[in-house]
């Protein structure tokens, strides 16, 4: 049997990305696209999972809608602030929930590679994020390098919020050793790429992920979408969908 989807922010950038690759996933049936000014209510009855990339305001009201009507959800959403990621976090006891910063596949396996070289290279090697992206993006830095820098912190056993250092300019003296920089480049059109650098004295491994195509993020949301209609409430991300925890 087809699942059923809703795409909200149908009309951006990746909402348009979700309509055009759907057809290549046989056992998906769009249901509806919905956008600014439609009513997420009059069609979601008709769904079975909701796809949301319309923008970080509205994410937690569609999340209270979905779990009302028991529909299962993607996130693809960004820029969520605390209050609305914890809103939304309230609705994993109620319907199973995919949230990712980024759907790539080739941009989770560096979520996964860059864990697997935070551990094994150790402290002695000073972290920095880098990441470009084109000129209409509106918040930074990107959810995939927030991520990033949270594995990274977590590796470390950090309160990320305490190491981030978000550029520099200036006398800024001697980098700290338990810094993690994060530094955001804007321009063009840009679809995505994000460098993890790992420097030591003598020595730097850089892990690079560059997507040329929103069509990666949006197989990927699709992928999303088909696997979580299977499972039971809760908060998953792409590692879980991929098999990769």
């Amino acid at each position: 049997m087809s699942t059923k989807i809703i795409i909200t922010g149908a009309k951006g950038r990746m909402g348009k990305a979700l309509l055009a690759c759907a057809p290549s996933h046989p056992d998906l049936t769009i249901a509806a696209a919905v956008d600014l000014g439609d009513d997420p209510r009059a069609v979601i009855d008709g769904a079975d999972v909701v796809i949301d990339f319309s923008t970080h305001t509205a994410t937690p009201g569609l999340a209270t809608l979905c779990a009302e009507r028991r529909k299962a959800m993607v996130i693809g959403t960004t820029g969520h602030t605390n209050a609305e990621r914890a809103e939304i976090g309230k609705r994993k006891a109620e319907i199973p929930i995919v949230m990712a910063s980024n759907f790539s596949t080739g941009v989770n396996a560096l979520f996964w590679l860059t864990r697997q070289a935070a551990e094994i290279l150790g402290p002695g090697f000073d972290l920095e994020i880098i990441e470009t992206h084109h000129r209409l993006k509106k918040d930074a830095p990107s959810g995939t390098a927030k991520t990033l820098a949270e594995i990274l912190a977590g590796v470390r056993q950090q309160q990320l919020s305490a190491v981030a250092r978000h550029g520099r300019e200036g006398i800024v003296g001697e980098r700290p050793p338990s810094e993690i920089g994060i530094h955001s480049v804007r321009g063009g059109d840009v679809v995505g790429d994000h460098i993890v650098l790992f420097a030591a004295m003598g020595e730097r491994l850089e892990l690079t992920h560059r997507a040329s195509s929103r069509e990666t993020f949006a197989h990927g949301a699709l992928r999303a979408a088909q696997w979580v209609v299977q499972k039971k409430p809760g908060l998953y991300d792409m590692l879980d969908v991929l098999g990769l925890k």
